[in-house]
């Protein structure tokens, strides 16, 4: 918020639910009279001119102000004021419709009688347009004396020049797609616009003059490669934005400058295209207006923005910021009888303001005070009551709710103990897939408002409906909502976890809308939602074994929902088969502590293992065991966790190619489209010479590619769902392996599983790469001296996966040698421990790999 406002001095509101942008405001003296008028047009048609007078500085638009509206049959793009009509120096009034150019004489009688003075408009002539118009300029093109001669640039960049009654000609600029904003410099007798290449752009008038004529845009394009004169650019300076608008300005008969200005910058460029300054914005501008200079070569801007702040610069300096009560999309500086440079500001939706900058001088004069003795004594009792008041005040204000014991609002989530009868599946209809019910229950202590409540759980797992909304609860009322969860696709997720996230809102008397707030909670599936009981299979290709220090437990006891039709009280061995169609078998022993998990997809081991663990901890813990913990002895199944790497990157490397093949075929495309539209296009017709059966082709072959792709990027979907269930099993036998601990876990997580999606700008490949170096280099180094920290670069798609699966490889040998994970770890401690072994460094990887401990890690697992 600015500390000083506009000082308002005349406005008004023009219209009702009428338009207005940046031609539609002019400030000249249109009636020739000596004073300055407001011409005001909209794009309902509707042409106004004003006359401010107000009896006092902020004062309510009177009727005599307004001294003409008139209602004309056209929108009205741009209006402006210049020498329009031949044998006159008079100025007169040129209105732009978007076919049509209108001029016309604006005087005044004075009134005789209490009426006051009648003015009115007459046509002097118009110009119907070929083309439909952007905008105009106008001025002394060719250096003419006396007269303003006018340019008018259509929408599809069609320069039309007309020396006021009569038509010159009419020029196609080069390669213009949009029209940009045009001025013309009467110093270098040339026009300036912005190319929808966002470059500035230089012709001179006896180049536009003296070219050939063109009828159409593809007979300007023909002169080049023909003969006659060609039009060409002055110069060019690209400022790599779209541009607002341009100025042309000269002070004290100084050399021109030429401003322009862009999205984010304002420019200020010399007679010959050389930068003078620029001024990078903070802002969305919306119009500017070069005024005046007030020290010699320097320009002083007035620049609007989107913010309602109207900012006064002295070339890159900002002088002065001025708050205004509306956006404003055009600036002018007016003289009034009563008030000499006024700025004049207009809205896009009609608010019309005079005002001027500064404060309002003050006239109060502070009363003589009696001097008196002080009394300190009641000045500390006058503190210690403020204080008092301060402290009340600080108690009992509620711009934040108040915050007491228990939630304001909570959410809990109970997850059905058995599986839907019906199920509630959707777009399923190869399989019946089971669905399980969640009963998600919102109570709010207090009355809250815009409340949200928002179901994720991991894919391909989805939800029935994953987001509802609630106008308002009550305070001591709950909602409850049922929800289905389900498999979406033929492949198992990687986690059974799901949160549910209810945002709100609690109003407070000094705050009606409320504080946005949040509370989440999280829930677990279970796992007969994606598997189902089955016969076990003795044998597999992948095996891991766990290892625990307690008496082998009955796995009757562990899975109590997977029995099937057995009657045995003693089971030692299970046979779970996924919806996916794998079948995973879990054996314990019967006299030692060890349990074995087998299958023939390794990432397929994850669920069951995690499951496995997980039920043995609270069984356990329930029978009051405190030291129980699993193990696992090795070696590491790095061969098969590389396996599934290789796959996923294979299916990035897959869909980087369908992408270059896509631009390569999209190309080859637009250049046919084009061939075939200049064959279309010619007078004289022609052979196709077998372009529309190449067109035909090539359309085959896109539609082939897009399909390829989009089956590509689904297999990569599910080969990163994959993945992620063998990194987290991996993660989990390495914390087994070498006991780490609850912190040196959660750095090994956030090292193998930092990304929730994969893309192609940003895969998992590159991420781990730059963790675990991050960690070889740091906590895992081989001395306190070589710990550094990995250089900030960055990351980007690997050509393969050779370096990433060697880093992998040289963090379990550290952690198998006495390495431990600590991002805040000592180093001269860390360093100490890690030495207790022979380290072996980054340059000697390949001799690591040929290691027998290392390269026992990359082998197959056997029982």
């Amino acid at each position: 918020m600015s500390l000083f406002k506009a000082r308002d001095w005349w406005s008004t509101v023009v219209g009702e639910q009428e338009e207005f942008d940046q031609g539609c405001l002019c400030v000249a003296d249109v009636d020739n009279s000596g004073n300055d008028k407001i011409i005001v047009g909209s794009y309902k048609g509707i042409l106004r001119i004003y006359s401010p007078q107000p009896a006092k500085p902020g004062a309510a638009l009177q009727p005599e102000e307004l001294i003409l509206e008139l209602q004309l049959q056209d929108p009205i793009l741009q209006v402006e004021v210049g020498k329009f009509v031949s044998g006159t120096e008079l100025l007169h009034l040129a209105v732009l419709h978007p076919r049509k150019l209108s001029v016309y004489a604006f005087s005044g009688t004075m009134g005789t009688v209490e009426h006051g003075n009648q003015y009115q408009l007459k046509l002097m002539y118009e110009h119907n347009l070929q083309r439909t118009a952007c905008n105009l300029t106008f001025g002394g093109f060719g250096g003419v004396k006396g007269r303003d001669l006018i340019c008018i640039q259509s929408m599809d960049g069609m320069l039309t020049f007309f020396e006021q009654e009569s038509f010159a000609f009419g020029r196609f600029l080069p390669g213009c797609l949009l029209p940009g904003p045009l001025k013309y410099s009467s110093r270098t007798d040339s026009f300036i616009t912005v190319s929808s290449s966002r470059q500035v752009e230089n012709y001179k008038y006896q180049v536009l003059a003296v070219a050939t004529d063109a009828e159409t845009r593809q007979d300007s394009e023909q002169q080049k490669l023909g003969s006659g004169k060609r039009l060409t650019r002055d110069w060019t300076v690209s400022i790599g934005e779209q541009a607002l608008d341009i100025c042309i300005v000269s002070f004290n008969q100084t050399a021109s400058s030429i401003l322009v200005l862009g999205e984010r910058n304002l420019f200020c460029f010399k007679e010959n295209g050389q930068l003078r300054f620029m001024k990078k914005l903070e802002y969305n501008p919306s119009c500017f207006l070069p005024y005046t200079s007030v020290l010699e070569g320097t320009i002083n801007t007035l620049v609007g923005n989107h913010n309602n702040k109207l900012l006064v610069y002295q070339d890159v300096t900002l002088k002065w910021v001025a708050e205004l009560p509306h956006l404003p999309v055009s600036v002018h500086i007016a003289n009034f009888q009563d008030l000499k440079g006024a700025v004049v500001t207009l809205s896009d939706s009609g608010h019309l303001q005079c005002s001027y900058l500064g404060t309002d001088p003050s006239f109060f004069q502070a009363p003589k005070v009696e001097s008196r003795e002080l009394d300190y004594e009641e000045m500390d009792r006058e503190m210690k009551e403020l204080h008092k008041v301060i402290r009340e005040a600080t108690k009992t204000q509620d711009i934040l709710p108040k915050s007491e014991s228990g939630d304001d609002l909570k959410v809990n989530v109970t997850v059905s103990p058995s599986l839907d009868a019906v199920s509630q599946a959707v777009d399923n209809t190869d399989v019946a897939v089971p669905s399980i019910s969640l009963k998600v229950t919102i109570w709010s202590r207090l009355s809250v408002q815009d409340v949200k409540l928002s179901v994720c759980v991991q894919s391909p797992l989805a939800v029935t409906q994953d987001q509802l909304s609630f106008a308002v609860i009550e305070p001591g009322t709950s909602k409850s909502v049922t929800l289905s969860v389900f498999l979406k696709d033929s492949f198992p997720p990687a986690d059974l976890g799901g949160d549910a996230a209810v945002s709100y809102r609690t109003p407070t008397e000094r705050n009606p809308e409320g504080v946005p707030r949040i509370v989440q909670c999280t829930f677990s599936l279970p796992l007969n939602l994606i598997c189902q009981p089955i016969q076990p299979s003795k044998n597999a290709a992948h095996k891991i074994t766990i290892d625990t220090n307690k008496p082998p437990a009955n796995l009757s006891a562990l899975f109590p929902d997977f029995l099937g039709q057995s009657d045995d009280e003693q089971i030692y061995i299970l046979g779970f088969k996924l919806l996916s169609g794998a079948t995973i078998t879990l054996l314990a022993s019967k006299t030692s502590s060890r349990y074995r998990v087998q299958c023939d997809q390794f990432e397929d081991l994850w669920l069951i293992t995690k499951e496995l663990i997980q039920r043995l901890g609270d069984s356990f813990v329930r029978d009051g065991a405190k030291d129980f913990r699993c193990m696992f002895s090795g070696p590491l199944p790095l061969q098969e966790y590389f396996q599934l790497v290789d796959h996923h990157f294979e299916m990035r490397l897959n869909a980087e190619k369908y992408k270059e093949l896509l631009s390569e075929r999209a190309v080859q495309y637009r250049a046919i489209q084009r061939r075939l539209l200049t064959h279309f296009k010619d007078k004289t017709p022609t052979p196709l010479r077998n372009l529309d059966t190449l067109l035909d082709g090539t359309y085959r072959q896109l539609t082939a590619l897009a399909d390829a792709a989009e089956e590509n990027q689904a297999n990569l979907y599910q080969a990163f769902t994959r993945l992620k269930s063998g990194t987290q099993l991996l993660v989990q036998l390495i914390g087994l392996w070498q006991d780490l601990s609850m912190d040196q876990m959660a750095i090994l997580k956030a090292t193998f599983l930092p990304l929730m999606q994969d893309s192609q700008e940003l895969g998992w490949e590159e991420c781990v790469d730059a963790a675990v170096a991050h960690l070889l280099r740091t906590c895992l180094s081989k001395s306190s001296r070589d710990q550094t920290l990995s250089s900030t670069s960055q990351l980007s798609m690997p050509k393969d996966t050779c370096r990433l699966k060697k880093h992998i490889t040289l963090l379990c040998d550290r952690l198998s040698k006495g390495g431990r994970l600590s991002l805040t770890a000592d180093s001269t401690q860390q360093a100490a421990i890690i030495s207790g072994c022979q380290t072996i460094p980054e340059s000697d990887l390949e001799e690591i790999l040929e290691d027998p401990v290392v390269a026992g890690m990359t082998r197959s697992i056997h029982m």
